[in-house]
């Protein structure tokens, strides 16, 4: 099993998430965690359409911190 970052953004009104290592793979939820659980499943999706296309899935290379300043 792989672990790919996920990027959660608040917007005036909602969540947004993406994942920097699946171009293309993006979800919106009114809540952390529908969002959360959105992205999750779109992962999934993302995964299996490259592999229907026959295209290589990414290794994940994206590493997140969280950084005080």
């Amino acid at each position: 099993m792989r672990k790919f970052a996920v990027l959660i953004e608040k917007g005036t009104q909602n969540y947004s998430a993406y994942v920097p290592d699946l171009p293309g793979c993006i979800a919106t939820g009114d809540s952390i965690d529908e969002v959360r659980q959105l992205i999750r499943e779109g992962i999934y999706f993302h995964i299996d359409g490259l592999i229907q296309d026959g295209l290589p899935v990414p290794e994940p290379t994206t590493i997140c911190e969280c950084v005080e300043a």
